[in-house]
């Protein structure tokens, strides 16, 4: 939401992918899930699936810049994505026509499909220089950071860069961002087992500009993107024969809440499998099965977890789960207001991480932050 509680403005420049995985479908339903308001300048209509780009029909260069002016005289933008631009032509003229734009600007320079089809052409990918001077940042991957010089040459040229590592080989992919040659962040996770990768690249860049239009800084921006890109990974529905689209439907709150969170709750039991059975009779999914440990979570359709713990004090085992994105910062402010935590953040074995302190009551509070470890633990069933 922007400061006035209306959806932030999210102008995306780029193409139409027929088969709905990435391009311009992909970013709308990045922005719309990430409870921004989405709109559009069609670069080029493709004829693609799963399996490759048929057939791309460039969109006339005044067509495009009618469209960027059409929505920015009335409607207004808080933030501008541009991804596949089609032909030098145009590379310019949407430069020329975001040039008077004082908005943040993410450039996914996109060149090839993730089928292998080309989308930029030589001469196209010479105009991107205009592009990325304006951005605020920059996204490609391996093969277009190599098509655009190298790293070291873009940094020379003060190009601010966030180069995506999901085209290398390892089974850690490194995202590194770059704002100057000795200035580096870097994130790194394990590569998620899906050939459902269709319009990652297109995701991640919409999710940071619909960030930074919220008015978020760069590098929570970026962090929350990458969440909401795992997230939609381990939710693909699995469709096509090829390369399938993400499941960008089924992101839950993870991604969107910049606040604390009521997403979680243990409960003690007596017996272990007379709770679990109870339930799943109510219908909850189970997603964690661990009997020697007395402990289960299920699952809710909105996403939300619940948990039981094997415990013979019942009514002293209810644990209540708060998440934030923020935590240890959370956790300082409430030291500062006086407050006295039973256990400081720190790093559990299950993968979240965790602070703890009684309410008056003498309820205990988990105050956490799990990200996708919380729905998709490495042990999920």
């Amino acid at each position: 939401m922007n400061s006035d509680g209306k959806p932030v403005r999210v102008l995306i420049i780029a193409g139409s992918d027929s088969g709905g995985g990435a391009g311009i479908q992909a970013d709308i339903k990045t922005v719309t899930m990430l409870g921004g308001h989405a709109m559009t300048s069609i670069t080029a209509i493709t004829a693609q699936n799963t399996l490759g780009v048929d057939a791309v029909h460039m969109v006339p260069t005044d067509m495009v810049i009618d469209q960027i002016a059409s929505v920015v005289s009335d409607i207004g933008v808080d933030a501008v994505k541009i991804g596949m631009i089609g032909n030098v032509s145009t590379a310019h003229a949407v430069a020329d026509s975001l040039a008077e734009l004082s908005c943040p600007i993410v450039f996914d320079p996109v060149m090839v499909a993730t089928s292998g089809a080309v989308l930029a052409d030589a001469d196209t990918i010479s105009a991107f220089e205009r592009l990325m001077r304006l951005a605020t940042i920059t996204t490609p991957n391996l093969p277009e950071l190599e098509a655009l010089g190298g790293k070291n040459a873009l940094l020379a040229r003060h190009i601010p860069l966030l180069i995506k590592g999901g085209h290398s080989e390892d089974d850690l992919i490194v995202d590194q961002l770059h704002l100057a040659e000795e200035q580096c962040v870097s994130w790194s996770d394990e590569r998620i087992a899906t050939r459902s990768t269709h319009g990652t690249g297109c995701t991640l860049a919409t999710a940071i500009a619909t960030g930074l239009g919220q008015g978020m800084d760069l590098v929570p921006a970026i962090e929350r993107a990458r969440l909401f890109v795992r997230l939609a990974l381990h939710d693909a529905p699995g469709l096509g024969q090829g390369h399938g689209p993400m499941g960008h439907q089924s992101v839950r709150e993870d991604a969107m809440v910049a606040g604390p969170s009521l997403n979680q709750v243990t409960v003690g039991c007596r017996d272990y499998g007379a709770s679990v059975d109870f339930y799943r009779t109510l219908g909850l999914q189970q997603i964690v099965d661990s009997p020697s440990n007395g402990y289960a979570r299920f699952e809710m359709p909105n996403g939300v977890t619940f948990s039981i713990h094997q415990n013979d004090a019942c009514s002293t085992s209810t644990v209540v789960y708060f998440e934030s994105k923020r935590l240890d910062a959370w956790v300082t402010e409430l030291l500062s207001q006086g407050y006295m935590f039973d256990q400081m953040p720190q790093d559990e074995s299950w993968g979240w991480r965790e602070a703890r302190l009684l309410d008056p009551a003498g309820n205990m509070v988990c105050l956490y932050s799990a990200g996708e470890n919380r729905r998709y633990p490495a042990w999920r069933i």
